[in-house]
């Protein structure tokens, strides 16, 4: 088929005025900066110290380390993400097959019985080549969108692998709390059934009021409930835990749960530096990069498509005689197609990539300041909470001292019921506390280090 020379010769001139006149054709991808003035440093600075670049080493605990090395290998939603890295690899490979040229083979061999004759066979051997020429670099856009959507993948994996350490090690702490705190509520049942049999003795030789002995047994019971309560969100944390970690809940790892020391204040570095280091924002950013390269190549199918094609093949009742290449039958042809009415659907295309490209750009900036605040909230609550864990200790001692007291004043009938068991109460509560913010600094400390996209 020959080629009209004048037709291609129009199409070339009619590609450089699309080039030139249409705002998507060969625009770089966009870099669009947040609508904000980023300060020199955060506001809430803890110290100068170097960044640490393993947190998990920071907190010095081989258990603590063993079972994140075990959330990795075993966990079923990280495995999901790596999956789906995989699959955005192959789409990439997809796309960027159109730019090469595709072949096809097709042996056949048919049998049939005309009138007035015998049956025969035929035997045909067709082959069919295609290769659209990428002058305008269309597919590259196209496949260099599904290679930016792969990286976001990737980022998307590597903050998920660092999101489940943090959860890993947080539900640890909480089942060390949690164990912490059963073992608060089964002394302080032990230290209410003394008061009751103390009571009780004193009831006994009419020493003191039913009255009395009546508040120390409601103050016993719910004692117990308390005791009851903190057992139960023990194994309910410590399933949670099997589960991140790949395993039957069967709550086998309670006794193992411990506090780890909390580690020195870290240097949270310049603001700037986070956009580049936080995964979740570098897959934000690729997912802007791939829906501005997809806009690109919607803009490019405004312009003519030239392919190349070929097909030919043989024929013949012998299936010796298809290897005789005289008897092969060829055409080639060149071609140019240049999209004049689709009714609208290619610049509908473009004005939806458009409007991703608007989307994307507005979460990437509602991704980065979310991560902003993030950091800045993590180093402003560990200030707080160190002040809250030094004011709860200093009263968990209190309350030790004035319960002895209180045991004593009341021997003496020097104080009434009410406050002795209020004694108690005060302890329990100041140590329970006391428990919950310790807590509370290792699980900001971990959320500072995600926040500031510190690997593991």
């Amino acid at each position: 088929m020959p080629v009209n020379n004048h037709r291609l010769a129009a199409g070339f001139w009619l590609a450089g005025l699309c080039l030139s006149s249409l705002p998507g054709c060969g625009v770089d991808p966009v870099r669009e900066t947040l609508d904000m003035t980023l300060p020199s440093q955060w506001t809430s600075e803890p110290s100068t110290q170097p960044a640490i670049g393993n947190w998990l080493q920071t907190f010095s605990d081989p258990d603590l380390e063993v079972l994140l090395q075990e959330t990795w290998h075993n966990n079923y939603d990280l495995k999901a993400a790596a999956a789906r890295v995989q699959a955005a690899q192959e789409l990439v490979k997809i796309e960027g097959s159109v730019r090469l040229p595709q072949l096809a083979f097709a042996p056949g061999y048919q049998r049939g019985k005309e009138p007035a004759s015998d049956q025969a066979g035929h035997f045909n051997a067709l082959f069919g080549f295609s290769w659209e020429l990428d002058v305008w670099g269309r597919i590259q856009a196209a496949q260099q969108s599904a290679q930016q959507q792969a990286n976001a993948t990737a980022a998307d994996y590597q903050y998920a692998r660092l999101s489940l350490s943090a959860r890993t090690a947080q539900t640890y702490f909480e089942l060390a709390e949690a164990r912490l705190q059963t073992e608060v509520a089964e002394q302080s049942v032990h230290d209410r059934g003394v008061i009751v049999a103390l009571i009780r003795g004193r009831f006994n030789k009419g020493l003191t009021r039913g009255l009395d002995l009546r508040l120390a047994l409601t103050d016993l019971a719910n004692a117990e409930a308390q005791l009851a309560n903190a057992r139960n969100q023990t194994q309910v944390f410590a399933r949670r835990l099997d589960v991140l970690l790949g395993r039957y809940p069967s709550a086998g790892l309670i006794d193992k749960a411990h506090f780890a020391e909390l580690p020195p204040p870290i240097a949270a570095g310049l603001p700037a530096e986070l956009l580049n280091r936080r995964p979740d924002i570098v897959a934000a950013f690729e997912r802007l990069r791939a829906a501005d390269s997809r806009l690109e190549s919607a803009h490019k199918a405004l312009l003519p498509r030239i392919t190349l094609t070929a097909n030919g093949g043989t024929g013949s009742p012998a299936l010796t005689e298809l290897i005789d290449p005289r008897a092969a039958a060829w055409n080639v042809a060149m071609g140019l197609v240049q999209p004049l009415f689709t009714g609208d659907r290619l610049q509908a295309q473009i004005r939806l990539n458009q409007a991703e490209v608007d989307a994307a750009i507005n979460a990437y900036k509602s991704t980065a300041l979310n991560a902003f605040r993030e950091v800045e909230q993590a180093l402003a609550a560990e200030t707080w909470l160190r002040t809250e864990e030094k004011a709860l200790r200093q009263a968990v001692e209190q309350t030790r001292a004035s319960r002895k007291l209180a045991v004593y004043s009341y021997q003496q009938g020097l104080i009434e019921i009410l406050t002795l068991l209020d004694s108690y109460r005060s302890t329990l509560n100041a140590q329970s506390a006391h428990l919950v913010v310790q807590r509370q600094l290792l699980t900001n400390r971990i959320n500072l280090y995600l926040a500031l996209g510190g690997a593991v």
